[in-house]
């Protein structure tokens, strides 16, 4: 699985937060919201924005290197620390459309928003309204006022269609949710 969240409309991606200048070049560093963190290093063009509803400021000939967990980037015009300091909290979102293939055994979790959820058992849990990051990444699934996090790894995710998600969870996970 690729971990990634939904831009406003589906058309971007969350490829990771700046949480810091890096140095006094103007370099961020930014902590990965993908499984392959080493896989930021191969975008030349994103997109840096505050969330998916506000300003957004495109960047092309982007450059990347991974340190230890972080990744360090630099984007053209951004040359002190202090100009850094401007995108703490900024999101890196890459255009879907620049995203490769994903692999036969792989999914892009952005293109399970909006998708039915149900237990291998067959049990209706909701709609997938949105991911949560830090750590581990958690589908959010909503029917009503029922609001279920699970854990957005294959281990969990058995099956994905046009229309729904088929989820394997382990014992008690739901009533955790309650």
């Amino acid at each position: 699985m690729t971990g990634a969240s939904p831009g406003p409309d589906g058309a971007f991606v969350l490829l990771g937060t700046v949480v810091r200048p890096h140095g006094i070049r103007g370099e961020l560093k930014v902590c990965p919201h993908t499984e392959h963190p080493d896989n930021i290093c191969r975008y030349r063009r994103i997109t840096l924005a505050a969330d998916a509803d506000s300003e957004r400021i495109a960047c092309a000939d982007v450059r990347a290197r991974v340190s230890g967990r972080m990744v360090i980037v630099s984007v053209p015009g951004c040359t002190s620390r202090d100009q850094a300091e401007r995108f703490v909290g900024w999101g890196l979102w890459l255009a879907a459309s620049d995203l490769p293939p994903a692999e036969a055994d792989e999914v892009y979790l952005h293109t399970l928003m909006h998708k039915r959820a149900r237990t291998v058992d067959g049990q209706a849990l909701g709609t997938i309204g949105a991911l949560l990051g830090g750590g581990q990444e958690r589908l959010v699934i909503r029917d009503g006022d029922r609001e279920y996090l699970v854990p957005a790894v294959r281990a969990v995710i058995a099956s994905v269609d046009d229309h729904e998600v088929v989820l394997d969870l382990p014992p008690g996970l739901l009533e955790m949710n309650r």
